[in-house]
């Protein structure tokens, strides 16, 4: 067996492998107008305005700025994979949950 032969077989069980893990009738699920998605993307959104709004009037230094879009950022991810294990839908706990997360977001912005 010569290298690239090698190379293309690994390669080949590597997409073997993938594919077995997620299965032949996984689909990325994208829900329109999901409401607890939309509430949840709502609240990081006007915190992302309130915090570029701070940062133009100065009111927020920018390393402050940057932690603050981290912890959205996180929450974020958060959601993201919420939903990844709830074929595209938040849960209300999860939705709490987010939620509370959010809640102290807000609280930290600019302080």
């Amino acid at each position: 067996m010569n290298y690239e032969k090698a190379v293309f077989s690994r390669c080949d069980l590597v997409s073997m492998l993938a594919f077995a893990q997620k299965g032949a009738g996984h689909q990325n699920i994208h829900i329109k107008n999901h409401g607890r998605v939309d509430k949840i993307n709502s609240r990081v959104d006007n915190q992302e305005k309130r915090i570029t709004e701070d940062r133009k009037e100065g009111d927020l230094f920018k390393k402050k700025a940057v932690a603050d879009r981290n912890d959205l950022r996180r929450v974020n991810t958060e959601k993201q994979n919420m939903r990844k294990d709830n074929h595209g839908h938040l849960t209300k706990a999860t939705e709490r949950r987010l939620n509370r997360q959010l809640n102290q977001n807000s609280k930290n912005i600019g302080n």
